[in-house]
């Protein structure tokens, strides 16, 4: 006889037609609706007027200043002398997407150590792997003299 904790669940049905039940606490869990493709344009579609609302609204409410010196190029407020529209070292863009693929290395690696004692050895190949890949990319950008500053 099963408690108030547990249910009876259908083990498998014989060949002579007999069904077989068990005493089990695994209940499985009803989702009352489905994620089908309704919801999910439903829900997309929401959110998208949403943010549509919001944007009206803050264009409506928010205070507007028609003045010239808002649409000046602005540089710790000292006026410009000359053009303001210069080229910049491709330097600048190698520093800039090194630092971006080592932060998001160290972003990947945390939930890496959280669950790298569940997943075993699996877990290391993989982050050994990540790790040369990523080394690989150091390596080149060392050669091509990307981590030098001028």
């Amino acid at each position: 006889m099963c408690d108030k904790y547990h249910f009876y669940r259908l083990l498998e049905v014989s060949q002579n037609k007999k069904k077989i039940y068990i005493c089990s606490s695994y209940k499985p869990k009803l989702i009352p609706y489905s994620m089908n493709n309704e919801w999910l344009i439903l829900f997309f579609l929401v959110g998208a007027i949403f943010v549509g609302l919001v944007l009206i609204f803050s264009g409506i409410v928010a205070p507007k200043s028609i003045n010239p010196q808002k649409f000046e190029p602005y540089e710790c407020g000292i006026p410009t002398v000359g053009t303001t529209w210069l080229q910049f070292n491709v330097g600048y863009y190698l520093f800039a997407i090194l630092f971006l693929v080592f932060d998001v290395e160290t972003v990947l690696v945390f939930p890496w150590a959280v669950v790298m004692k569940e997943t075993g050895m699996v877990a290391f190949v993989e982050i050994v792997i990540f790790f040369f890949i990523l080394g690989l990319g150091l390596l080149y950008a060392w050669k091509k003299h990307a981590l030098i500053w001028e």
